[in-house]
């Protein structure tokens, strides 16, 4: 059987696992409204851009989406040290609903573009306030290290299809209509996407809504994580890069369309379709991904993908092969977009996730405005030609340079899926959300016990709890077997949550692979949420019981 159709089949699996869940599949739908909208109105305002001032205009629009944008992630972290993210997501969909239409009555009106450019800022404002938020959501939303997942290869799909039916929807209003007509389609779609994320129930944990402190101290506390992990720090710089290429591209597609291309205003459109087609193939792909579990990697891969087009687009291939091109530049989008932001969610910390992506989003935010800014320079002192060529080039450059450090992040995260799934399947465990699964996770320690070793002893005080990798142990009362442990089992809880000695000796029959958690992070853990404390308490009622019922029978 051929890969593509298993691909293919491996995509449409992780769309029916984020379709199954409630929650998760408003956030799809209205993320599809969202992001056609969006697209629309960056095609829509370009070309009204470039017919009054050129591509200085578009470069100028550029900056004018981008600065205030650039301000949103920090604004944001702060009013969440006041605001829980649930009613600080409506109130920007709101907001930004009202910027764009009254931008597209503008238009209609023949305003001049300095209050259309306002208004554009405020609406792009209010939108990068939404996205991070609703990224931040999504842990707290899934139940799975594979659903979360998959719901990110979901949304990165949809951004995709958004850059072809956005580009497609303006094409096809500006052939009968205006600008404005667009911009005002777009108030549409965010009014919808609005509604649908209002109908999701409030996700944040209830010790994250307590707000205390300075403000402006909770905004940058989650970037402190960041600058203190050199893991992060290498997925936020290789995803800066790809947004600076982005940001110069915005402007380079609109002078390659007009001047290298001659395709005219809708070949703004058709352009931008073509990167938006290639990022819907560009799922299947990244299904591939979201298979082999080496997401890193892929990282790297989608980096690739999306420089070398450009590179290759610089030769003037002619109008069909920089539509190939520009179709195998969305499927790196695709991939970048979904590995980066996968592996970001994944190593915040969960109290933090929501502040940090906000802010990070600014930054993305910003280095796409870069590009913007950069892009008529280069084509000022390079021609389109090697405008092109120098933006391209940066990637590939990048990920050849730190391509083994990538594996090496491949290697860490493999461990970690590992430690969630034997944690997810213990009972104690299985009620707590991803976030801290994953928290739990980072802070296992290996430990192996050679055949016949004591790995508790009856009486001694507890501090670790004990999960079982590999090998088998054998758990004694009073000096009498009880009960055999496996694979995949979990024991010491009874110590740590009754604080009293150890009620067992725990000795392995054979090789034994463990995984040891601390005795805090185990009761903050357990402890911190009530469905998880009741499992406990059943499950140590249960083994209690069976102790007494083993003794008895002997």
């Amino acid at each position: 059987m051929s890969l593509v159709p298993e691909r293919v089949r491996d995509a449409l699996a992780a769309f029916a696992v984020v379709w199954r869940n409630r929650r998760l599949r408003l956030v799809a739908v209205a993320r599809l409204a969202s992001v056609t909208g969006r697209w629309a109105t960056t095609v829509a305002l370009a070309v009204v851009a470039y017919r009054r001032g050129g591509v200085e205009a578009v470069g100028l629009l550029g900056i004018v989406r981008i600065l205030p944008a650039a301000l949103a992630g920090p604004l944001a972290a702060t009013l969440l040290a006041r605001v829980r993210s649930d009613r600080l997501l409506r109130v920007a969909g709101v907001g930004r609903t009202l910027a764009v239409g009254a931008a597209g009555v503008a238009l209609l009106e023949g305003v001049a573009l300095g209050p259309v450019f306002a208004l554009v800022g405020v609406e792009s404002l209010l939108s990068t306030m939404v996205r991070p938020l609703q990224t931040a959501a999504l842990p707290f939303l899934a139940e799975t290290p594979g659903e979360l997942t998959a719901t990110n290869l979901t949304l990165t799909t949809i951004e995709s299809s958004g850059m072809l039916f956005g580009p497609l929807l303006a094409g096809l209003l500006l052939t009968s209509s205006s600008p404005g007509t667009v911009l005002l389609a777009t108030a549409a779609a965010y009014a919808l996407s609005t509604v649908l994320i209002a109908r999701i129930p409030a996700w944040e944990p209830a010790e994250s809504q307590r707000r205390t402190g300075d403000a402006v101290a909770y905004a940058i506390t989650g970037l402190r994580a960041i600058h203190a992990d050199p893991r992060l720090r290498l997925v936020v710089g290789l995803y800066c890069a790809e947004n600076l290429v982005a940001g110069a591209l915005n402007v380079l597609i609109v002078v390659s369309a007009l001047q290298l291309l001659g395709l005219g205003n809708s070949g703004v459109g058709v352009l931008n379709g073509a990167i938006g087609t290639g990022g819907v193939l560009g799922a299947i792909l990244a299904a591939a991904l979201l298979g082999r579990r080496r997401i890193a990697s892929g990282l790297g891969l989608g980096l690739v993908l999306c420089g070398a087009p450009i590179v290759l687009v610089a030769t003037d291939p002619g109008t069909a092969a920089t539509l190939v091109l520009l179709a195998i530049l969305g499927t790196g989008v695709t991939i970048v977009d979904f590995t980066a932001v996968t592996l970001l969610q994944r190593a915040i910390p969960e109290e933090v996730l929501a502040r940090v992506f906000s802010v990070l989003q600014s930054v993305f935010v910003g280095t796409i405005g870069l590009g913007a800014l950069l892009a008529p320079a280069l084509v000022s002192g390079l021609g389109i030609r090697g405008a092109l060529l120098a933006s391209g080039a940066l990637l590939p450059l990048l990920t050849a340079v730190l391509w083994r450090r990538l594996g090496r992040l491949d290697a860490a995260y493999l461990a970690t899926d590992e430690a969630v799934e034997l944690l997810a399947a213990i009972p104690i465990f299985a009620p707590l959300d991803l976030p801290t699964l994953e928290r739990l996770a980072r802070g296992l320690a290996p430990r192996d016990a050679a055949p016949g070793e004591t790995v508790i002893r009856q009486g001694d005080p507890g501090d670790l709890y004990y999960v079982i990798r590999e090998g088998e142990l054998e758990v004694n009362v009073d000096g009498r077997p009880v009960r055999t442990l496996a694979a995949g089992d979990g024991f010491g809880e009874i110590a740590l949550l009754r604080d009293v000695p150890r009620t067992s000796t725990v000795v392995a029959t054979g090789p034994v692979r463990l995984f040891t958690l601390d005795r805090g992070d185990f009761l903050d853990a357990v402890g911190g949420n009530a469905t998880s404390r009741r499992a406990a308490d059943v499950l140590i009622d249960t083994r209690l019981g069976s102790f007494r019922a083993g003794l008895a029978t002997v």
